[in-house]
């Protein structure tokens, strides 16, 4: 049975005014890592790791103490390619010129904290790295670009992780009040739409860089105790940055945003189906909280059972009540299978997460499985939990390009991709759902937060730079990048025309 929607060729299923656009986070291309007065951060520590396999997420991403003091006795920014990014820092005119020029309406980007607070617990601010983020709103509302700004998007002060145990320490939440404080001040009416935490469930799959937690430090604690711990730190830290953004600027909003992990059983029998709502149980607590104001039942359970002792101060619980999210953003790349016989299947990853193989979906090189009907899922299902409106802020295929002899790049596969999950989100907004905006994720080329890579591109916008920091930093428009423009520019309704959208 097709459950597809038809829309016919002349119409927009997109409400006036959505968010169109794309999404990009500061570590990952920004560069300048010592410049402007910026202090390091985790992601100036996180290692190119050539001749592993880039599905091997834990190889890639684990990381102890002697890897990191390595790293800070050293300026490569070759193996420590975040270092470096697409240098955005000095070329983001050029880059908001080309958003601009695709007719974006809104972009994603991130504040690294270390830019502001080069340590973290400094008293005054950096005024470099607030006029930096400053010209660069100015920047996107001279081009008619609405920011949208994530205040923690895997790059906290290094420091914080060295001298405060990350997220664990209970100081990091009044630390990144006075961060948040700080920017909403300096920022008001320059920013509307605000994010706290990026993939805040993402802390149990990669705790150092999302929490400043380095495992071989908690050799003697339980660590799954410890990571309750720092997201509970976050999750009032982020209720409380809503405060202060509502009392500082009454128009902006504040949004939370989680990894939309979406789990499907491998079959109805019943074990399996219970396996994934589980799975998606799970997934849901990080919203749950931030959305609701306060956490499930069955966490609580969970903790009982299993001796964990997470330490809530006095009022954490009216903070989390009172201070909920205005919007609830997520990223969707693919979806999982649970399956009772695991052991026995193929295995899959992506985003760094592990699962089933599907067999009904195709496979990115990196292994990420391809199920845009599996957004349009989500967006039912999320908002049918929260009833309040979604963004889906991040979304999109990495894949290797290749750069024709006349320096075009035919990237049919990309425009492939985003056609068919733009559609999902036209079909979930005609089954009632209520959706901001749509930001794909690394709009420009940058490199990889997962594997650290420039050849894993997901850009309208090629950078010319390889794995090894060789190029020239050039930037060329993409065959999608005409392709997404002209979707912009009819709101959608270009999908839906015969040719579905392509730019002849």
């Amino acid at each position: 049975m097709d459950t597809s929607i038809a829309f016919h060729h002349l119409e927009s299923p997109f409400p006036e005014g959505f968010l169109w656009g794309g999404a990009i986070a500061g570590n990952q291309c920004e560069g300048a890592w010592r410049e402007g007065g910026k202090g390091p951060t985790v992601a100036d520590v996180s290692r190119y790791k050539p001749g592993i396999d880039p599905r091997d997420y834990s190889a890639q991403h684990g990381i102890t103490s002697e890897e990191i003091a390595q790293a800070m006795q050293t300026d490569d920014e070759l193996m420590y390619p975040k270092r470096h990014g697409i240098d955005f820092y000095h070329r983001y005119r050029e880059d908001i010129a080309l958003f601009a020029e695709m007719g974006f309406k809104c972009l994603r980007v991130s504040i690294q904290w270390a830019r502001i607070f080069p340590m973290g617990d400094e008293e005054e601010p950096n005024e470099a790295g607030l006029s930096f983020y400053e010209n660069v709103f100015r920047t996107m509302r001279e081009h008619g670009i609405e920011p949208l700004v994530t205040l923690h998007h895997y790059e906290m002060p290094l420091y914080l992780s060295n001298h405060y145990q990350g997220w664990y320490d209970r100081c990091l939440v009044d630390l990144f009040a006075r961060f948040a404080r700080v920017c909403f001040e300096r920022y008001k009416g320059l920013v509307k739409y605000w994010i706290t935490f990026n993939e805040i469930d993402s802390i149990f799959r990669h705790p150092y860089v999302t929490a400043g937690i380095v495992p071989d430090r908690f050799a003697d604690a339980n660590l799954e105790e410890v990571i309750y711990q720092a997201v509970h730190h976050q999750f009032v830290a982020a209720a409380l940055a809503t405060k202060e953004l509502h009392e500082i600027d009454p128009d902006a909003l504040m949004g939370c945003m989680i990894t939309r992990t979406l789990t499907y059983p491998e079959n109805c029998n019943p074990k399996n189906m219970l396996l994934s709502q589980r799975s998606n149980r799970e997934n849901y607590f990080y919203s749950d909280v931030q959305v609701r104001g306060a956490y499930p039942a069955f966490i609580f359970d969970y903790w009982d059972k299993h001796g964990i002792d997470v330490r809530f101060e006095q009022g954490d619980e009216e903070i989390l009540r009172c201070y909920p999210a205005d919007f609830v953003s997520f990223s969707y790349y693919m979806s999982l299978v649970d399956s009772v016989d695991a052991d026995d299947r193929e295995k899959v990853c992506g985003n760094l997460a592990t699962g089933v193989k599907n067999p009904y979906l195709d496979v990115s090189e990196w292994g990420w499985q391809i199920d845009p009907d599996g957004l349009r899922y989500a967006l039912v299902d999320m908002y049918d939990r929260y009833q309040k409106p979604l963004f889906i802020v991040e979304n999109g295929l990495g894949a290797r390009d290749v750069v024709n002899h006349d320096g075009s790049i035919d990237d049919d596969y990309r425009i492939d991709y985003f056609r068919r999950h733009i559609r999902a989100i036209a079909e979930a907004i005609d089954d009632g759902v209520e959706v901001m905006g749509y930001t794909s994720w690394g709009c420009i080329d940058v490199v990889s937060t997962s594997t650290n890579q420039m050849s894993k591109r997901y850009g309208f916008i090629y950078v010319d730079l390889d794995d090894d920091g060789k190029g020239t930093y050039d930037r060329t428009r993409k065959k999608s990048f005409y392709w997404y423009r002209k979707v912009i520019e009819t709101n959608g309704a270009s999908l839906f025309s015969e040719d579905g959208g392509d730019e002849r």
